[in-house]
């Protein structure tokens, strides 16, 4: 195994779990910016307003996304596996 080898195998490693929190990520940081916006505008401090919605959405594209989720994770397992048959 080469060092080249490596590091590509640890990119898209890297990238394919980036690739899979982006989703979820994205939302929860739309509904927190939305969140914040709505406590600025009525002067409601309250903890759990932040964090409930957000932890909701974040489930809920969760739940949209898992098929997409399931065939990256299964796309890059089968290319791992395929590359390391070929050592």
């Amino acid at each position: 195994m080469s060092p080249e080898f490596a590091v590509d195998v640890c990119r898209k490693a890297v990238q394919t779990v980036l690739l899979g929190a982006a989703p979820m990520l994205l939302i929860g940081l739309i509904v927190g910016v939305l969140v914040s916006i709505f406590q600025a505008a009525t002067q409601i401090n309250e903890q759990t307003l932040s964090f409930v919605p957000k932890i909701v959405s974040v489930f809920l594209t969760l739940l949209f996304f898992a098929p997409w989720l399931i065939k990256l994770i299964t796309t890059f397992t089968i290319g791992l596996f395929e590359t390391m048959v070929t050592l």
